[in-house]
């Protein structure tokens, strides 16, 4: 029986905002999102996260997600205090075990978690970390053996123990129920009179209780973030490891430093990414897709051998094998491009099929539109769907040729062959294998003339 509790009660002061700490983005999502992630992966019989400063907007931010459970730290007397705050919901029973984990500490991986589990033979364990620097840090006191005996934190540390370079990292598993107990008897009695959950630690071995230590595959595993510097370091720390996975996986990165994932990204072979692209969401990209510069993807389905040119946008659309799009071209949800269709330039298509070979190449909008197969949309066509109030649709059967600067007022239909003039406004259905247009008279004013300036 495992229980998960979450600490995600703290106010965040050098975070300079008014939004709770834990709720700050990382990779797209909250930091606590992260955690709740990763620790849904151990398969958890209850999760609780401790709340605090700004409870409700947490509450609200994770709000429908049953398997969570939320206790209240008010006021906050430290981690200690914290995690009592959650031990009336904690599930109890001779084999269960307590994991302590914390909202801004977003990145500890499942596998490092799993490894912290299951180094506590018989006892607890706690994830430590040696750094170069550990100024700040709680420092890990072991004995001659080389066990662990307790922790101190570095305001209460002496010059000797200010020297060990092994960490605590806040992170530990214990028995749940030796756990309550000892909760019950730590003490405020310290530099910052606070309740240090760490002090579990040496009343474990007090008890005769071994501790182990258990430690992290990666350094920013372990990276907690106090401020926007910090979390601007691990956005970058965790994009790259994101891309070190992806170039293991066999895709090509134009520059591994500049690509942003904030979300899930699924390649097929040989694909290409250059510089400065942003996937959000789950975006599935073929084998051989190529996906030009400066780039935005979001919950995007994108076929085998499809190239996306440089600033384009797409959003909740699927695009099919072989097809062209961009530069600048922008794809809405709803947009759902065929095999070897072109989209070009500035245009944009919103709840539409372009069908198997059709283009619309420079500077078009087709919104609420079914648009049939090696149709040809020329420039500056828009369907014109909306009345203010309703949206309707527009149907261009396969073989149609849209003339530039051509208006289609919805509802109309462009039958099998038609050919619509540059400059038409259709307001009709254009009848198939048809010349349609619709273009006032052409007329020279002779005895015009320019207006001159007025001294």
């Amino acid at each position: 029986m495992l229980n998960i509790v979450i600490l995600a009660a703290g106010l965040g002061k050098r975070m300079q905002s008014d939004l709770p700490k834990v709720l700050h983005p990382l990779a797209g999502k909250p930091m606590l999102a992260h955690v709740l992630d990763n620790a849904r992966k151990l398969g958890p019989d209850r999760i609780v996260v401790v709340v605090g400063h700004g409870a409700d907007r947490v509450k609200q931010a994770f709000a429908g997600q049953d398997d969570i459970q939320f206790a209240l730290q008010s006021p906050q007397y430290g981690t200690g205090h914290a995690v009592q705050q959650a031990v009336p919901l904690l599930q109890d029973g001779d084999d269960s075990a307590t994991l302590v984990l914390y909202g801004d500490v977003p990145l500890v991986q499942a596998a490092t978690l799993q490894g912290l589990l299951d180094a506590r033979a018989g006892g607890m364990a706690v994830l430590t970390e040696n750094l170069s620097d550990p100024s700040g840090y709680g420092r890990i006191v072991r004995d001659g053996s080389g066990q662990v005996q307790r922790i101190v934190e570095h305001k209460d540390a002496t010059d000797d123990e200010r020297a060990i370079t092994e960490v605590n990292t806040g992170i530990l598993a214990a028995p749940t129920s030796r756990l309550k107990d000892w909760l019950s008897r730590i003490d405020n009695n310290n530099a910052q009179g606070e309740y240090y959950l760490t002090d579990v630690v040496g009343l474990s071995v007090s008890d005769g209780l071994p501790v182990h230590a258990a430690q992290p595959s990666a350094s920013w595993e372990t990276l907690g973030v106090n401020s926007r510097v910090q979390q601007a370091q691990l956005e970058r720390d965790w994009q790259g490891e994101q891309a070190r996975r992806l170039l293991e996986q066999g895709v090509t990165l134009a520059d591994p430093a500049r690509f942003d994932l904030r979300g899930e990204l699924i390649c097929g072979r040989d694909v290409f990414i250059d510089v400065g692209c942003v996937f959000e969401g789950r975006v599935e990209l073929a084998d051989g897709v190529r996906i030009g510069p400066h780039c935005v993807i979001k919950d995007a389905i994108i076929g085998a051998g499809t190239h996306i040119d440089a600033y384009s946008h797409v959003q909740q659309a699927r695009v099919a094998d072989e097809a062209r799009i961009g530069p600048y071209a922008r794809l809405r949800p709803g947009a759902d491009i065929g095999p070897q269709a072109h989209v070009g330039n500035f245009v944009e298509i919103k709840k539409s099929t372009l069908g198997r070979g059709s283009k619309a190449n420079h500077l078009a909008y087709i919104g609420d539109a079914q648009v049939g197969e090696r149709v040809n949309i020329g420039a500056g066509t828009i369907t014109c769907n909306y009345d203010g109030v309703n949206k309707f649709q527009t149907v261009i059967e396969d073989d149609a040729f849209i003339g530039s600067d051509s208006q289609l007022v919805a509802p109309v239909r462009v039958g099998r062959g038609a050919t619509l003039g540059a400059g038409t406004t259709l307001t009709k259905d254009a009848p198939a294998d048809k010349l349609t247009l619709s273009r006032s008279v052409q007329k020279t004013i002779e005895s015009w003339k320019r207006p001159s300036k007025k001294a």
